[in-house]
């Protein structure tokens, strides 16, 4: 049975489009460093990060274009909306995403923004390849072929 301290973890931001325009070869968990205002604004649940990707820069990889709205109570210590923010990882982390960047033509590309069970925001980030025109054409198809399946097994009985 789970502590009472313990809190399950909660999605604050989800990219959905991401799965469908990306073929997403492999996930891993990332800190973020935030300002005091901008955990606050995440906690309303109103960022979004549908338009955003990571890129590395002098050693280190940034979340670029993520949008976190300044916190209404938040006075004169508020933060931008659009800034960078630097994503927390390990050398070897760092240096497996940029190689897989640079020499595979990968793409950073954020899933999920959530608060962990500890309370630290954290963002999934994955490392994907874009899929051309008749890719996406194509899982469209394996949707609606298993939805429609699934149709047809529930009138059969």
């Amino acid at each position: 049975m789970a502590d009472k301290n313990e809190r399950p973890i909660k999605v604050m931001a989800e990219n959905r489009k991401a799965r469908f325009n990306y073929a997403i070869e492999d996930t891993i968990e990332v800190g973020i460093a935030l300002t005091g205002t901008e955990v606050k604004s995440i906690r309303n649940g109103k960022s979004t990060i549908a338009e955003s990707y990571a890129d590395s820069k002098d050693g280190e990889i940034w979340l670029i274009n993520a949008t976190i709205p300044e916190y209404l109570q938040g006075n004169r210590f508020n933060h931008e909306p659009k800034r960078p923010r630097k994503l927390l990882l390990h050398r070897k982390q760092i240096n497996k995403l940029m190689g897989a960047v640079d020499r595979e033509g990968m793409t950073l590309i954020p899933l999920k923004l959530y608060f962990n069970e500890r309370g630290r925001a954290k963002l999934q980030l994955a490392v994907a390849k874009g899929k051309k025109l008749h890719d996406k054409r194509e899982s469209e198809k394996k949707r609606e072929w298993s939805r429609e399946k699934g149709r047809l097994m529930r009138a059969r009985g």
